[in-house]
C-alpha cells in the first residue's frame, strides 16, 4: 500500500443543493467531479488546509460548521484519505479559480455525475442521511391524497424506503393502507403524512392524521385479527413522543388509533382515555371512519396547518437504551439530541471530538480529551456516539466505548443484541443473539477486562480510540494497589487506575485518542479517583500527550479543587468549551431538577424552595410516608411502555425491615429492559436497584427510599453505615462524600418525575429510631414539597 496522503474536501450546501468542482483535464483524475478542498501540509490541522484550499479555489472564507467523513481510498498511483467537513456560512461570492467547471446539483441527483472514486462514498452518505432526515415519506392535504394515483404514492414510499429485502412486503402494506384510507377519509378536510419519523425510537408512524385541531396518531396491523398489547403501547409511545418532544404537538389534541384490519367489530372505546393517551382507539378497517367522525364531532373547529406542524422543532430526549439503539442502527447524533438555541449540545460535542481524532491521526500525535456535564446531559451518549461512528469510519481504530459500570454494559449489550435481532425478523435476514452478542460485546466492554488484558502483557494495544465512561471512578493508587495485591497477587503496585490506563495506549508508537467522560460530584465508592488522578498522571508521566478540556473544569469545583493541577492545565492544556455539556437532557421536564437536587443536598434551604417552584409543575415530586400509596401513584402516572422503579441506597441497609432489601441484587438487564408482565421487571416494584445498578442508566418515573444511612439533624446531615447490629457514623471526609453522591444520582435518575418514600421509624427497633427518618421528612417538606395524599 502506497503512503497515504491526508486531503481535506469542503460539502457546501444551499437548501436541498450540494456544490461540485470539476477536476482540471491536466491534473490527476481530470475531467471527473469532486467535492473541492485539497492536501493537508505538513503542520496544518485538516480544517486549516480546507478554509485555505477553499479561499484559494473558490476565492471565500468559509467557516466549518462539522466534521462529516473520514475514508481512505486507493488508487494505482496513490492511496488518499478523504476528510470531509459540512460548510454553512461562506463569507464571499464563489469564484472559480482552478477547477474546469462548478455547479450546484440536488443531493439525491449527486451519483448522476461522473464522480471522482473517493468522493462516490461522500456522496453516497449525503444521499442516505438526506432520506433518513426527511420527516415523512409522503405528505398531501386529503383532498390532494384522494386524487393522487396509486402508484404515484407508492413508488415514493419505495423510493425512500431502505430495506429492500422486504420491500414486497411493505408495498402489499402499503396498498391495503392506501386503499383504507381513501374509502375513510372521503369527504374530510386536513392534512395525512406517511412513515413520519420518530428519531429518538428511531422507528416511523404508519400515519399521521390531521383534521381541525386534532392529531391522529394511525398504526396499522395489517391482516391482524386481534389488538394486542405491545402494538397498543406502540401507538401510545408514538403519541407520547410527539406531546412530549415535537413542539407543534405540545397542546394539541393527539388521539392514538390502533388498527388491526381483520379484528371483530365489537368493542367498546374510550375517547377521553385514548386522548388522555392512556388507551388507544382500537378499529378495525371498515370502522375506522366511524371512529374518526365521532371524535370529529367533538371537535372545537380550530384549524391547524399541517405544514407548520411537520415543521415544529423535535426536541428528543432519548434513553441512553434508546440512544445506543438508534446510534448502533445508524442514525445520526443529531436526530436524537436537543437542539435549543444557546444550549451546548451533543452535536457540537460530537463534532468537537471528531476533529481532534483526525487531527491526532493526520500529524500521529497522541491526545485526550475530558468531556463533561451536568449529570442527565448525555455524556454517555455523547462517548457512545462517537465511538459508533469511528468504528464505521475506520474498523482499523478498532474504536471501543469502555465502563466500569458493570450493569450499565449487560443493559447496553443485551438490549443491542435484542434490536438487532428483533430488527432481522423483518429485514428478512435472521440474526442469531449469539452471533449479534459477539459484535455487541466488542463494541461495548468492561473497562476491568480491557485492563487485565494489557497487565498481563507490555503489547500495544489494539484499539486507536478508546472511549472511558464515568471515568472519575476510576480508582487511586492506594485502591489499584490494594486490588492488585488481593485479586491479581501482584505485589507493589505502584500506580493509579488512569495512569495506567494511559500508559497502556501509551505504548502505541504513533497516534491514538482517549476520551474521558467524566461526571462531576458522581464518584460513589471508596477509592474512586475523581478527575484529578487523570490530571496528574498526564502531569508528571506523559509530558508529550496533547490534552483537551473545557474550562468547566476549572471553574466548577466539583471537577477540580487542586490548584497546582488548575494551574497546570491553564498553562499546558488546550480549553474546548464544546466538551462541556451544560444542559440536562434527562429530565425533559424541567432542565433546572440537576439544580434543585444540588441545593437541597447542600442545606441550601432558599435556593431549594426558589427551584422547587421553578420545577414543580413540570416535574412532579411528592413526599410520602406510605410506600403503597406511592407505588399506586406512579403506576397511575406511566403510560404505555414509560419505565417506573424502586430505587434505595446500597447503605440503607435497615429497609430490610420494610420489605426492601438492598444487599439483593438486581439483574440488571432484565430489571431495566423485560417488559411489564414479566416479575423481574423493575414495573413490579418488587426488586430495589441501588445506586450501583443505576448509574448512568434512568427510568421516566420513580419512588426515591430514603434510608437511615443519611439523615438530618440540627440542620446537617449524619452519615451512617451499618456494622454488624447497629449504625456507625461515618469519618472520612471521603466517605462522607461518597454517600452524598449515591443520593445525587438516585435523585436525578427519574426523567418525568418521582415520589420521596420516608419510611415511619420505629419504637422498638433501635436501628430504626423515629428521628433517623421525622428530620428529614419534615425538612424535604419544608422544602414546599407536598405529600402525598394517600
Amino acid at each position: 500500500m502506497n503512503p497515504i496522503i491526508n486531503v481535506s474536501a469542503g460539502i457546501i450546501i444551499r437548501g436541498k443543493k450540494v456544490l461540485i468542482a470539476k477536476r482540471n483535464i491536466h491534473k490527476h483524475l481530470g475531467g471527473l467531479w469532486e467535492f473541492p478542498g485539497g492536501k493537508v501540509q505538513r503542520g496544518e490541522s485538516a480544517e486549516d488546509t480546507l478554509i485555505r484550499e477553499l479561499q484559494e479555489e473558490l476565492d471565500v472564507r468559509v467557516t466549518i460548521q462539522s466534521f462529516f467523513s473520514e475514508h481512505v481510498h486507493e488508487y494505482p498511483e496513490k492511496t488518499i484519505r478523504l476528510l470531509s467537513y459540512l460548510i454553512t456560512d461562506i463569507d464571499g461570492d464563489i469564484v472559480n479559480k482552478e477547477h474546469e467547471e462548478l455547479k450546484w446539483v440536488q443531493l439525491e441527483n449527486l451519483l448522476d455525475y461522473q464522480l471522482a472514486e473517493a468522493d462516490i462514498t461522500i456522496a453516497q452518505k449525503l444521499i442516505n442521511q438526506n432520506r433518513q432526515s426527511t420527516r415523512s415519506y409522503y405528505s398531501n392535504t386529503i383532498s390532494g391524497f384522494l386524487s393522487d394515483h396509486k402508484e404515484r404514492i407508492l413508488g415514493r414510499l419505495v423510493s425512500l424506503h431502505n430495506n429492500t429485502q422486504l420491500i414486497d412486503q411493505q408495498r402489499n402494506a402499503w396498498q391495503q393502507q392506501i386503499d383504507i384510507l381513501k374509502q375513510a377519509l372521503i369527504g374530510l378536510e386536513g392534512f395525512l403524512f406517511f412513515e413520519f419519523a420518530i428519531p429518538r425510537m428511531g422507528k416511523r408512524v404508519d400515519n399521521i392524521l390531521i383534521i381541525n385541531e386534532l392529531i391522529f396518531v394511525l398504526e396499522f396491523k395489517v391482516g391482524d385479527s386481534l389488538f394486542k398489547q405491545h402494538a397498543k403501547n406502540q401507538v401510545i409511545d408514538y403519541a407520547l413522543d410527539l406531546k412530549n418532544f415535537h413542539q407543534g404537538s405540545h397542546h394539541a389534541r393527539l388521539m392514538p388509533v390502533l388498527i388491526s384490519t381483520k379484528a371483530e367489530n365489537n368493542f367498546t372505546q374510550s375517547y377521553k382515555l385514548a386522548e388522555k393517551l392512556e388507551h388507544p382507539i382500537c378499529t378495525n378497517s371498515t370502522s375506522l371512519r366511524k371512529h374518526l367522525q365521532e371524535v370529529l364531532n367533538q371537535s372545537n373547529g380550530i384549524i391547524l396547518n399541517g405544514w407548520d406542524w411537520e415543521q415544529a422543532i423535535y426536541k428528543p430526549t432519548p434513553t441512553i437504551v434508546e440512544a445506543a439503539q438508534a446510534l448502533y442502527k445508524g442514525h445520526k447524533v443529531q436526530e436524537i439530541s436537543r437542539s435549543d438555541a444557546g444550549a451546548i449540545n451533543l452535536t457540537k460535542t460530537a463534532n468537537c471530538l471528531n476533529s481532534i481524532i483526525v487531527n491526532s491521526k493526520c500529524s500521529g500525535s497522541k491526545s485526550i480529551c475530558f468531556v463533561t456535564g451536568v449529570p442527565g446531559a448525555g455524556k454517555t451518549l455523547a462517548g457512545l456516539n462517537i465511538a459508533n461512528e469511528r468504528m464505521k469510519i475506520d474498523e482499523e481504530e478498532h474504536a471501543v466505548f469502555l465502563s466500569g459500570n458493570g450493569p450499565l454494559v449487560q443493559v447496553l449489550r443485551e438490549a443491542l443484541a435484542r434490536d438487532v435481532v428483533e430488527t432481522s425478523k423483518y429485514s428478512g435476514n435472521r440474526i442469531s443473539k449469539k452471533d449479534t452478542s459477539r459484535k455487541t460485546n466488542a463494541f461495548i466492554q468492561n473497562i476491568h477486562h480491557f485492563r487485565d488484558e494489557y497487565l498481563k502483557q507490555p503489547l500495544a494495544p489494539t484499539e486507536r480510540v478508546v472511549v472511558f465512561d464515568e471515568a472519575q471512578r476510576a480508582w487511586n493508587k492506594d485502591q489499584a494497589a490494594s486490588f492488585m495485591k488481593r485479586k491479581k497477587g501482584i505485589d507493589n503496585f505502584d500506580q493509579s487506575e488512569p495512569e495506567f490506563l494511559i500508559d497502556v495506549m501509551d505504548r502505541h508508537e504513533s497516534w491514538c485518542n482517549i476520551i474521558c467522560l467524566i461526571g462531576g460530584g458522581q464518584e460513589i465508592n471508596t477509592g474512586e479517583a475523581g478527575l484529578e488522578e487523570w490530571i496528574n498522571a498526564l502531569r508528571l508521566k506523559f509530558p508529550d500527550w496533547n490534552v483537551y478540556y473545557s474550562e468547566k473544569i476549572i471553574e466548577n469545583k466539583n471537577y477540580l479543587q487542586d490548584a497546582v493541577l488548575k494551574q497546570w492545565l491553564k498553562e499546558t492544556a488546550k480549553p474546548k468549551t464544546d466538551l462541556h455539556l451544560a444542559v440536562s437532557i434527562r429530565s425533559f421536564r424541567s432542565e433546572k431538577l440537576s439544580a434543585f437536587i444540588e441545593a437541597l443536598l447542600d442545606l441550601e434551604i432558599a435556593q431549594s424552595k426558589k427551584l422547587y417552584q421553578e420545577i414543580k409543575d413540570q416535574y412532579p415530586i411528592y413526599l410520602t410516608r406510605d410506600l403503597g400509596s406511592a407505588k399506586e401513584w406512579i403506576r397511575g402516572k406511566s403510560k404505555g411502555t414509560e419505565r417506573y422503579g424502586l430505587l434505595a441506597s446500597s447503605g440503607a441497609r435497615r429497609l430490610r425491615a420494610i420489605g426492601i432489601d438492598v444487599k439483593n441484587k438486581v439483574d440488571a438487564p432484565n430489571w431495566f429492559l423485560n417488559e411489564q408482565e414479566d416479575i423481574r421487571s423493575s414495573y413490579f416494584l418488587e426488586e430495589v436497584a441501588t445506586e450501583f445498578d443505576i448509574q448512568g442508566l434512568e427510568i421516566d418515573w420513580s419512588i426515591v427510599t430514603w434510608g437511615a444511612d443519611l439523615y438530618k439533624d440540627q440542620g446537617k446531615w449524619v452519615y451512617q453505615k451499618f456494622s454488624g447490629t447497629a449504625w456507625r457514623q461515618m469519618k472520612k471526609v471521603n466517605d462522607k462524600k461518597y454517600l452524598l453522591n449515591t443520593y445525587r444520582v438516585l435523585l436525578t435518575r427519574a426523567r418525568q418525575g418521582m415520589v420521596l418514600y420516608i419510611p415511619e421509624g420505629s419504637t422498638i427497633d433501635n436501628t430504626r429510631p423515629i428521628r433517623f427518618y421525622d428530620q428529614t421528612y419534615l425538612y424535604l417538606l419544608s422544602l414546599g414539597i407536598k405529600k402525598l395524599e394517600s
